[in-house]
């Protein structure tokens, strides 16, 4: 163990890991999801697992706010390629890389089912939040893996931007919405009812 966490100290450190601009407006987006989810609780969440759901929503943003600057797949990797190297099998990653990768798409596509599954009564309210979560978790897998084509895909340029900042910021736009469309929702509800 003490070899695996040299090996990873050797690769990765706790630092600013992106000191760019459209990082720290990353994780901006992230602290505004989760203050949304907040509020969500607060004025718009039902009882239940609509509640809960939100809950999850803050921690979580909270936690990929944090990693974004830390960049803790990073570690993830590093380690994944420390035990490949130490296990002897490095040279052959790629096919444990794909199958990797197969396995936490078909996760994410999973956990996107039970989403939909558990908060079916309750779809239509926050739909667009289990969407954007869906392709926050499918971004963070991809960037888990560190496999190279498509780290390569994710890095181009378009328009001057990064298509790694448009795929992940797209799943924050729709968490964002969501919370702000319960909220009106609640505001307008909390009107007509004199409160």
């Amino acid at each position: 163990m003490a070899s695996l966490v040299a090996c990873v100290a050797q690769r990765w450190s706790p630092a600013i890991g992106d000191p760019d601009l459209t990082a720290w407006l990353t994780v901006l987006d992230y602290g505004l999801c989760a203050v949304l989810a907040v509020g969500v609780v607060r004025r718009a969440a039902q009882h239940g697992r609509e509640r809960q759901f939100w809950l999850f929503l803050c921690g979580l943003m909270l936690f990929l706010a944090v990693n974004k600057q830390l960049d803790l797949q990073t570690a993830l990797t590093a380690a994944g390629r420390c035990v490949a190297r130490a296990q002897g099998w490095y040279e052959d990653r790629r096919g444990f890389q794909r199958h990797f990768i197969e396995a936490l798409l078909a996760a994410t596509a999973l956990c996107f089912a039970l989403g939909i599954y558990l908060m079916r009564k309750k779809l239509r309210r926050n739909g667009l939040a289990i969407l954007g979560l869906t392709v926050i978790a499918g971004f963070v897998a991809t960037r888990a893996v560190g496999f190279h084509h498509l780290d390569a895909l994710i890095n181009k340029q378009v328009f001057d931007v990064r298509v790694n900042f448009v795929f992940e910021n797209a799943g924050l736009i729709l968490i964002a919405v969501n919370a702000l469309f319960l909220m009106v929702i609640a505001r307008g509800s909390a009107a007509r009812s004199g409160h």
